[in-house]
């Protein structure tokens, strides 16, 4: 017999789910992308390149802080899926700010759209049964 529910977080397998699988990995370079964005952003406000590397390590260290704590598949502390998001929504659109902030506009809302689609697409895969997609 089947079991159908799909009210849990497990993550799914991706044997048989090509779909699933390219979109977590599309998942994985997006979070790397923020990442850097973010690292761009923050270094590009400093005045010299002790305050440059200061300011973009440390925007950096905390978005990676965040994600890791709430956000990542092996999360610290699990949060209910509106806090997820929100995790999510901090510092995947924060590296879509930081790129606009360092001044590349079309390539941060690009990176936007490919945020927003892929994090609808992942939380689609993850609540259906593997039978369903």
């Amino acid at each position: 017999m089947h079991d159908n529910r799909t009210d849990g977080p497990a993550i799914p397998s991706s044997s048989g789910r090509p779909w699933w699988a390219a979109n977590e990995a599309l998942a994985f370079l997006v979070e790397l992308v923020a990442l850097g964005c973010l690292f761009w952003w923050g270094f590009s406000l400093g005045d010299n390149l002790a305050v440059q590397l200061l300011l973009g390590i440390g925007v950096l260290a905390i978005a990676i802080a965040l994600w890791g704590t709430f956000a990542a598949p092996r999360a610290r502390i699990r949060l209910p899926l509106a806090g997820v998001l929100a995790i999510k929504a901090v510092v995947l659109g924060g590296g879509a700010l930081a790129l606009y902030g360092v001044g590349h506009p079309v390539a941060a809302v690009a990176l936007a759209v490919v945020v927003v689609a892929n994090t609808g697409l992942a939380e689609t895969f993850r609540r259906r049964p593997a039978s369903a997609v």
